[in-house]
Parts: structure tokens; sequence; C-alpha cells
């Protein structure tokens, strides 16, 4: 069950940032005994990778953080956020624990369906959210929220690998905003739906 939680705490950080839970999950599995990974993905430990990864984890956390450039970066995104997520449920052997029994080994594919699910969710969340904020910041917050979501991705991370039990805890924090945000961005579209419909004069 433990495993699960660091599965799906892994892939709530891939929707925020896609990059961080996997140079975590590669850098622990270096240095440390908590990240053992399977076979099959060794290749996230090879230092190389990971360089590469850090590379593409500083453009996007400069990318996200420009009003407009954000919302292109989210499209792009929206192939990869998902995909990472489905990487790290698998890598960290969640997939193989899940219900107690050998069903999910002998099925690789529903680690992935999982990871990729829940990574794709948090990600639509917060590419739907992020033009409401800059609208209604005049641009000013696209820094401030990027930056709270990459502390958010890192520390899900953490959380997930070193106390997994949290992860129940985490995602139960972040419904509360998420809820708040769902209700903000429905009604910013009404209102300008609402406009279209009935332009002013």
């Amino acid at each position: 069950m433990l495993a699960a939680l660091t599965g799906l705490g892994l892939s709530t950080a891939a929707g925020l940032n896609a990059y961080i839970p996997l140079l975590v999950v590669g850098v622990l599995s270096n240095i440390t005994d908590t990240v053992r990974l399977p076979d099959g993905y060794s290749w996230l430990s090879n230092w190389g990778v990971l360089a590469v990864i850090a590379v593409l984890l500083l453009a996007e956390m400069v990318l996200d953080k420009v009003p407009a450039v954000d919302s292109v970066n989210d499209a792009i995104q929206t192939v990869v956020r998902p995909a990472s997520g489905g990487v790290v449920f698998s890598a960290t052997a969640a997939a193989a624990e899940l219900d107690n029994s050998t069903w999910m080994s002998e099925n690789p594919w529903a680690g992935w369906v999982l990871g990729i699910g829940l990574a794709l969710a948090v990600h639509a969340l917060k590419a739907a959210a992020r033009p409401v904020i800059n609208a209604g910041t005049a641009g000013v917050g696209a820094p401030v929220v990027s930056a709270v979501e990459d502390a958010g991705s890192f520390g899900m991370s953490l959380v997930a690998i070193f106390l997994p039990v949290l992860v129940i805890v985490a995602l139960l924090l972040l419904a509360a905003p998420a809820w708040w945000l769902i209700r903000k961005v429905r009604r910013s579209r009404a209102r300008r739906t609402a406009a279209r419909n009935h332009p002013p004069g």
C-alpha cells in the first residue's frame, strides 16, 4: 500500500512539474537505498540522462514564470507531464504492489494508466487555472504561482518517497484549492460567454 501511495504522490508531482519527480527519483536511486528501480528503468539513474532532465527542468522553470508563455508551455507539457507521471509511478514499483498481488506486476500497463491519469488531471487543472490567475493579477501572479507549484512538486516528491502515508493528507490539502480554482475558472468562462453574447452598447 505504501508503494502505491508513493506512486500516486509522484504522479501528482509530475502533474505540476514533469521533471522534478524524475530528477528526485533518479538522484535518490543513485545515492540512497530508498529508491530501487525495477528492471527496465535503470536509465533513470544514469547521470547523463539526469543532466538532460536537469536542463529541461531549468528551461521549464523559466518558461513557466512568464505570462502568456506559460500557457504555451502548458500546451506542450500536456504530453510530457502525464508521460512523466506514468514513468515515476511504474519506476517506483508501485504497480507491482498496488493490490498486494501479482496482477499489477503481470500487467505493467496498469501502473502507466494510473500514473498518466493522475498527472493529466493535475496538469489540466494547472493549465486551466493559469490564464485566470494571469488575467486576475495582470501577469504578476505567474512567477509566484509557478514557484509555489515547483515547491509543491518537489515537496510532494520527497513526501511520496520518505513519508508516503502523508500523501493522502497532501492530496486532501490540494483538494480545497483545486475546488476553488475549478469554481473560479468556471465563473471566469461564464463571464466571458455572457460578455460575448451580450456585448455592451
